[in-house]
C-alpha cells in the first residue's frame, strides 16, 4: 500500500543530489518490491527489476488504459532512465498523479466501502482477463477523487503464474467484505473494527457473531464458516499452503469464478442499522427559509474572498454549505460523525458536476482517527494529511463544547492550529438546539457565552465580517488569522 499525497518531515532519501531532495514514506515499507517518496509536490516511487517486469506488462494491457482514462486508476508514468539514476538501487521510478486527500477505510460510509469493492473486483477481473491479478487486496490501495474511487497502487499488479492462487482472496474478506457483511447482515457499525485492527475483521472475530439465520445469507458458508475452518485447521502448522495448491495445478478459472460469485454478494449487499440522528438535517434544521438562505449568502460571500486549494467542512450534516464553497475551492473534504448523513452526501454527490471535488467522511471531530500502525507512521492523522486554507464550522461548537464536554478554548485553539479561514457560527443558551442539549445535564459550561467566544476567536484571529441570525439566538463570523496581513 501506498499514499499519494505530500507528506512533510519525512526521512530524506539518501543517494545522489536529486534522490536526497526526496523525503520517504515510511507507510510504503511493506512492500519490498518498491518504495513511494516524494519530492517537490511530486509522487514517485522506485520499483525493483521483477516489479518492472510487471510494470511493462501491465503498462502494454489495453485495460489499464482504459480504467486510467476514466480515472480509476491513478495516472502513472515511468521517468526516464537518465531521471531515474539519481534515485540509485531501483529499477526504474514512477510517477504517479496526486490524489487530493488521504483516507481511510474506517472513514468511509458503507457506500464507499462497498464503492471501494466493486472497484477492486473489476480490476481484479480485466487484470485475469490480461494475464495479470492484483496480488494485495488492501482497502488502503483505493483513494477517492471527491465521491469517485481511485486504486493507487500499481504494483499491486503482477504476472498470474501457472497454477497459482489468489494470495489476496483473504485480505479482500477480511477489509472489505467482512466489514460490510458486519453492518449489512448485523447492523453493526464496522468502522470501530478497522481503526482498530489495522488488518482488518478475521473470519474467526466474525463468526461468532453471527446467527444460525445468518448462515444462509449470501456467502457466509463460504467466505466466513468456509474460511475460519480452513484457517484454523492448518494454524501453526509448518505446511506450504501455497505450494501445494500451486503444485495441484490450480485453475485459473476457478479465481475468476470467485470474483464474478464475490462482485454478485457484493453488489447485492445493503447497509443495516436503525435511522441515524442528523440523517435528514437538509429537510429537518431550525432555520426559517429567509434565515436559512442568508446564512448561505454570508458563508458563499466569505468563500469569495480568495481562491482556496482545500477546505474542510466540519459537521457538514449532508453537505449543503460543502457545496457552496465547492464554487471557490479546488477541493473540500466534508467530515460529519453521523454515517448516514455523510451516505446521502455520497450517494447525492454521484451525478454531480462537482463529484470530483467534494470528499464525504465519516469523522467525530471530538475523536479523531489518530496516527497508528507500526511506529506510528503508517496511518497519519488528520492535519498531517494536508492542511486546509479554509474552514466552515457551522452549527457545531455546542455539540463540542456541551455533548462532548470539550472546553471552548481547547477547540478553539484546535481550529486555529491548522493556520486557516475560517466561518464558524455561535449557538447561543437561548437556541432550542442548545436548551436541548442542556436538558439532561448539569450546566458545568460557564465558558460558554457568545462573549467569551468571541474573546478565543480575537486570540488567534481578525474577525473580517460577522451576521446575527434567527433574531440573535445565533451569530455567524469570518476570520482570518492574526499571521495573514
Amino acid at each position: 500500500m501506498s499514499e499519494l499525497a505530500p507528506a512533510p518531515d519525512r526521512e530524506r532519501v539518501p543517494g545522489p543530489a536529486a534522490a536526497r531532495a526526496a523525503t520517504a514514506e515510511p507507510g510504503s515499507f511493506r512492500d519490498r518490491n518498491g518504495a513511494v517518496f516524494y519530492r517537490d509536490g511530486e509522487i514517485l516511487r522506485g520499483i525493483s527489476a521483477k516489479a518492472l517486469a510487471n510494470w511493462e506488462r501491465l503498462a502494454a494491457a489495453p485495460f489499464f488504459g482504459e480504467f486510467t482514462a476514466r480515472g480509476s486508476i491513478v495516472c502513472t508514468e515511468r521517468l526516464p532512465d537518465d531521471e531515474a539514476r539519481a534515485f540509485g538501487e531501483w529499477a526504474a521510478v514512477l510517477r504517479h498523479e496526486k490524489v487530493p486527500f488521504i483516507s481511510y477505510p474506517y472513514e468511509w460510509t458503507f457506500g464507499m466501502l462497498k464503492d471501494a469493492a466493486l472497484l477492486h473486483l473489476d480490476l481484479m477481473q480485466a487484470a485475469l482477463g490480461a494475464g495479470l491479478i492484483l496480488k494485495d487486496s488492501s482497502a488502503y490501495n483505493i483513494q477517492w477523487r471527491g465521491a469517485q474511487p481511485v486504486f493507487i497502487d500499481i504494483p499491486s499488479f503482477e504476472v498470474l503464474g501457472k497454477g497459482e492462487p489468489w494470495v489476496g482472496y483473504r485480505q479482500f474478506c477480511e477489509l472489505f467484505l467482512y466489514p460490510l457483511f458486519l453492518q449489512a447482515y448485523k447492523g453493526v457499525d464496522y468502522r470501530p473494527w478497522l481503526r482498530g485492527q489495522i488488518d482488518g475483521i478475521p473470519a474467526g472475530s466474525l463468526r461468532p457473531l453471527l446467527s444460525a439465520r445468518d448462515l444462509i445469507r449470501p456467502g457466509v458458508l463460504l467466505h466466513v464458516l468456509a474460511q475460519d475452518s480452513l484457517q484454523r485447521r492448518y494454524a501453526g502448522k509448518p505446511q506450504n499452503v501455497r505450494s501445494s495448491i500451486a503444485k495441484a495445478g490450480f485453475d485459473k478459472q476457478l479465481i475468476v469464478r470467485n470474483v464474478e460469485g464475490l462482485r454478485k454478494i457484493v453488489a447485492g449487499l445493503q447497509p443495516g442499522g436503525s435511522k441515524t440522528v442528523w440523517a435528514d438535517y437538509d429537510r429537518t434544521h431550525s432555520y426559517d427559509q429567509a434565515e436559512f438562505e442568508a446564512k448561505c449568502a454570508f458563508v458563499r460571500e466569505a468563500s469569495r474572498h480568495r481562491r482556496w486549494r482545500m477546505a474542510w467542512d466540519l459537521g457538514c450534516n449532508t453537505g449543503t454549505f460543502s457545496r457552496l464553497i465547492a464554487e471557490q475551492a479546488d477541493h473540500v473534504v466534508s467530515m460529519d460523525g453521523d454515517w448516514m448523513a455523510i451516505e446521502h452526501l455520497y450517494q447525492a454527490q454521484q451525478n454531480r458536476p462537482d463529484r470530483q471535488k467534494i470528499l464525504p467522511l465519516v469523522v467525530n471531530l471530538s475523536d479523531p482517527s489518530p496516527a497508528q500502525g507500526w511506529r506510528g507512521l503508517e496511518r497519519r492523522s488528520l492535519p498531517e494529511r494536508g492542511r486546509p486554507e479554509l474552514t466552515l464550522c457551522l452549527a457545531l461548537i455546542h455539540h463540542i463544547v456541551i455533548s462532548a464536554n470539550i472546553p471552548m478554548r481547547d477547540f478553539i485553539g484546535w481550529l486555529a492550529g491548522l493556520g486557516t479561514s475560517l466561518v464558524i457560527e455561535f449557538v447561543s443558551r437561548s437556541d432550542e438546539m442548545v436548551q436541548t442539549l442542556l436538558a439532561n445535564k448539569d450546566d458545568q459550561y460557564g465558558d460558554y457565552q457568545q462573549d467569551q467566544f468571541e474573546a478565543c476567536l480575537a486570540e488567534h484571529y481578525r474577525i473580517r465580517a460577522d451576521q446575527t441570525l434567527k433574531g440573535g439566538k445565533r451569530h455567524i463570523y469570518f476570520c482570518t488569522p492574526k499571521s495573514e496581513p
